[in-house]
């Protein structure tokens, strides 16, 4: 065979060239056969050396007991095994996974009803019985690396048909695996992404339905199950609009969404099969596949059944509540008008208590020491009094939201000047030093400056009133913040304990000091803390037992205010006695309360240039100055009759009467008695009980006015 391979058709050329001295013609012919039948046979062995030697398939054949007796290049490749490594040594079965091996055998035996020994017999058994056998396995490189094969199992007989070996085809498996490992993946990945986006559909609250364009129910959730009481098989393939009360509406709310891309907070109610009714909001919007091809219409219904109760309930609940309001604002109302009849009731027989005790303090000859000391108790406890009176009002007044602040910007170290001479006597009588900031920088709040005072005077006072003999109020001003100033109080006093700061800014709340010798009405701070936190600012305090207290208001900073002096007033002259030669005046009392006529006449009686007159009613008031003309007219309020104000519209419309002026007295105290009572047209407005000093000047004051005539009047009232 190899020498006819060197040169294989010597004579085949020879015939073709037409020599036939060698033979007949048809001896020429059989050798063209023959010549050509081992032409073929060397084609077809060079095709079977060339597929049994591809690197790309590995070949091992065995005997029949299942030792390699031939290993190609494809398979030495593959299991990295050299021809030398397995002929006549090993089996297939060795370089294969034997949990593979023993689990084929186990699946085999069940498959043919017979048993099978895990090894070579499980790879070639089939094979064995003429079976085609083509299977997975796991092969084992001589590195001891693995890789998956796909192996082609053929028994090899003689002629006679008995197997003599088999034949093991092989390809490595490993990047169709990958291939399947990876669909498998994508094929999972679906799933998960299925399941994730059902348990999130199912997850959500709200009822979600899509529909295809025309309308059709194409896939609901858990919740519209329950909302129309159908399942999923019943809900899909029929009409959106079906399972509403008004199909008509249902229908266009779907038209809307086509036609505007979206629908939001359209109300439909929902008919369940038992006829169930439910209020829902329908949003929706359309949907589209990749290629912006337009699929339909998903749309959630939320149950809004509950908040429409609620609405109507909050309705009922507002209209009640207007109700209760109106109530609560004529009670306070009510309020308000009780306590400034309390106030007047209170003021008036205190006005009497404290006019008589100052005129007998001061009166001719002047009283005993003993006379003195009892004057002093009658006045502390007057005084103490009008006190409480004034801060249960204002206590009153805050809460009930009618007091009326005018925030403005004020310089700090005037304010604390004006607290400075207020406080200085009751420290120098109770041995206290006062240290006040020299303001090198000045400071500006935005307050209301006579309510700032106010506060500011009740922590001074009370940090002299519970301090120790001998002690010290440090006043302090800082910028906690660009836009916030602090004034604080030091004392030197006993301190508090955490228990009793708890207990600040409560009314009545003396902390204990009740039964000490300092008197207070225990809503001070209250009031304080009311008025502070109305303008804005913060109060509070800390304290150490043993040591002292600060207490401490915070206020809006403010800008240094801009002067207009193109609006400055000048202040009317006061003259404190009469100047020799003047006229006699006649002075009108309107009074009808008693005692507060013999104070006024008290009064008066220091004045031997003033004439007294009285009337005890309103109409009786307004007849004697007619009658009289005085200079000025002293009215009471509350009067019988009518009222003092009623009786000053009446001077105010006669001529003759119009210009005197008319100062009210009265123990209407409240902001607005007092403001009433100005635009009502009074001079001056003078709350009960009289400070003499106040009213001994208001009374100079405005017999100046009425003296100075018409030209003069007219440009103070101008003012």
């Amino acid at each position: 065979m190899p020498a006819a391979a060197d040169d294989p058709t010597p004579e085949f050329d020879a015939a073709i060239d037409g020599d036939t001295s060698g033979g007949t013609s048809a001896g020429t012919s059989a050798g063209i056969t023959e010549l050509r039948r081992q032409e073929a046979l060397l084609q077809t062995g060079a095709l079977q050396n060339a597929i049994f030697n591809s690197a790309n398939f590995s070949s091992i054949a065995t005997d029949a007991k299942g030792v390699i007796q031939i290993f190609n290049v494809g398979a030495e490749r593959m299991l990295g095994y050299a021809v030398t490594d397995v002929l006549n040594k090993i089996t297939p079965a060795d370089i294969s996974d034997p949990q593979e091996l023993i689990a084929r055998a186990r699946a085999l035996s069940d498959e043919l009803a017979t048993p099978i020994a895990p090894g070579f017999e499980a790879l070639v058994f089939k094979a064995s019985r003429g079976i085609e056998d083509i299977y997975e396995l796991t092969y084992i490189r001589k590195d001891g690396s693995r890789f998956p094969a796909v192996v082609s199992v053929t028994a090899l007989r003689d002629a006679p048909g008995a197997i003599i070996g088999y034949l093991l085809i092989g390809t490595d498996n490993t990047a169709r695996k990958q291939v399947e490992a990876e669909q498998k993946k994508l094929d999972q990945r679906l799933r998960d992404q299925q399941i994730y986006t059902r348990s999130l559909i199912e997850s959500i609250i709200d009822a979600l339905i899509t529909t295809d364009p025309s309308g059709t129910i194409t896939d609901v959730n858990k919740q519209m199950e329950a909302l129309t009481g159908c399942t999923r098989e019943e809900l899909i393939g029929a009409p959106f609009k079906n399972y509403f009360t008004d199909p008509a509406r249902a229908e266009a709310g779907i038209k809307k969404v086509l036609r505007d891309k979206k629908l939001t907070n359209y109300e439909l109610t929902a008919r369940g099969r038992d006829d169930k009714r439910t209020v829902v909001s329908f949003n929706a919007s359309t949907f589209h596949d990749r290629d912006q091809t337009l699929q339909g219409v998903i749309a959630s219904a939320r149950d809004i059944t509950e908040r429409k109760q609620l609405d109507q309930a909050l309705q009922q609940t507002n209209l009640e509540l207007e109700r209760a309001t109106f109530a609560a604002e004529k009670a306070n109302l009510a309020k308000s008008d009780f306590l400034s009849s309390m106030s007047h009731e209170l003021r008036s027989p205190l006005n009497a208590i404290l006019g008589f005790a100052q005129l007998m303090e001061s009166g001719s000859p002047l009283p005993t020491p003993a006379q003195k000391e009892s004057i002093e108790q009658i006045l502390q406890a007057g005084w103490y009094l009008l006190e409480l009176i004034n801060e249960i009002l204002d206590l009153a007044l805050i809460e009930s939201g009618k007091l009326s602040l005018s925030l403005e910007s004020m310089a700090l170290a005037e304010v604390l000047a004006d607290c400075q001479a207020m406080i200085e006597p009751q420290a120098h009588k109770s041995g206290i030093r006062l240290q006040f900031p020299r303001f090198e920088t000045p400071y500006f709040v935005k307050a209301d400056r006579t309510r700032v005072k106010q506060v500011l005077i009740n922590l001074l006072s009370n940090a002299i009133k519970y301090n120790r003999a001998g002690g010290l109020v440090e006043v302090t001003c800082s910028a906690t913040t660009p836009q916030r100033t602090r004034i604080a109080f030091r004392d030197t006093g006993e301190g508090l304990s955490s228990e009793k700061l708890a207990q600040l800014f409560q009314p009545f709340n003396r902390l204990g000091q009740e039964a000490g010798a300092e008197e207070g009405t225990g809503i001070g701070l209250v009031v304080s803390k009311r008025l502070v936190e109305l303008m804005g600012g913060e109060i509070g305090a800390r304290s150490t037992v043993g040591t002292g207290s600060v207490f401490w208001v915070e206020l809006d900073s403010a800008a240094a205010p801009e002067l207009n002096l193109g609006h400055a007033k000048l202040a009317l002259p006061v003259t404190s006695e009469v100047p020799a030669g003047a006229h006699r005046y006649t002075v009108l009392c309107v009074e009808d309360n008693l005692a507060n006529l013999m104070l006024i006449e008290k009064l008066v009686a220091r004045r031997p240039d003033i004439r007294l007159l009285s009337a005890r009613d309103g109409n009786g008031g307004v007849e004697t100055a007619r009658a009289a003309r005085p200079d000025v007219i002293l009215m009471d309020i509350n009067l019988p009759g009518i009222s003092g104000i009623h009786a000053l519209r009446l001077l105010a419309d006669d001529p003759g009467t119009a210009a005197i002026p008319v100062i009210a007295l009265s123990a209407n105290a409240m902001p607005h008695d007092i403001q009433k009572g100005l635009e009502a047209g009074f001079f001056r407005y003078l709350t009960k009980p009289i400070k003499v000093d106040e009213f001994m000047e208001t009374l100079d004051v405005a017999l100046t006015f009425s003296q100075a005539g018409p030209t003069r009047k007219t440009a103070v009232e101008s003012e």
